[in-house]
């Protein structure tokens, strides 16, 4: 922690020393996120286990690109964006000769009717995320194709999340039940802030345009744990793949 810290606030003095150099740009950034979670205890956020999927959103912002080194090969490239992340959870009962099992269903519904039970429970964590990559370009000016790696901090500006069950009845004459909750936008259970690390790919033209591609990994829980000792705190951590494409102006 104290290490991404340190890492993010010399690249931040590096920015600021890097604007009085020739060549800043700025520009958009714009894409998709594909998220979840992980870690050991990620079935603790909501509650109870299932499979983990990825999750499909989005993330747009503006973004910076200043040199580094005089011949452009290295410049750093922050950015300020809104990111909608998440993940989504399922499971799937069709034994119903547990008691636990049988609870799932209705109370109006016999389990020896049902062919099964499916849950769908879907999470949408946004952020305003700041990552700080540095870049190595394989062309002058930032141009060409590159390579990125660096710390980012977010914090979440809001959250849903939406749950749908559905019993299937082994009768095709007896019409499915689904049950869709209201959207609950508590986000009291999960950290207001996230520290994590990016790293990616990408190519850019000397015109500004690029597409890069770009993995997310959260380094800090995502449970809110200021009265835990780090040797304790449940492990539960932000994952998120982005496809992104930008527009950097021209510097004259």
């Amino acid at each position: 922690m104290k290490k991404i810290a340190a890492l993010t606030l010399m690249l931040a003095s590096a920015a600021s020393l890097a604007h009085a150099q020739s060549g800043p740009r700025y520009g958009i950034r714009f894409g998709g996120t594909y998220s979840t979670i992980g870690g050991k205890d990620a079935d603790m956020v909501q509650g109870y286990s299932g499979e983990l999927d990825y999750k499909l959103g989005y993330n747009a912002g503006i973004s910076a690109q200043f040199p580094l080194s005089s011949d452009g090969f290295w410049t750093i490239a922050p950015e300020l964006i809104y990111n909608r992340k998440g993940f989504e959870r399922s499971f799937k009962v069709t034994n119903f000769g547990e008691a636990k099992n049988a609870a799932l269903l209705p109370a109006n519904v016999a389990p020896g009717d049902v062919d099964k039970f499916t849950y769908e429970d879907k999470r949408v964590l946004s952020y305003i995320d700041l990552p700080l990559p540095v870049r190595v370009n394989t062309a002058p000016g930032g141009s060409g194709l590159y390579f990125e790696l660096g710390p980012q901090v977010g914090y979440m500006v809001a959250s849903k999340r939406e749950t749908t069950s559905t019993v299937k009845f082994k009768s095709a004459s007896t019409s499915d039940i689904e049950t869709k909750s209201p959207s609950n936008k508590a986000k009291e259970d999960l950290a207001s802030f996230d520290i994590g690390g990016v790293a990616g790919l990408g190519y850019q033209t000397e015109s500004g345009i690029s597409i890069g591609l770009r993995y997310n990994q959260g380094l800090k829980t995502l449970f809110d744990t200021k009265n835990v000792s780090a040797k304790n705190e449940p492990k539960a951590f932000n994952r998120a793949f982005m496809v992104q494409v930008g527009y950097l102006l021209p510097t004259r």
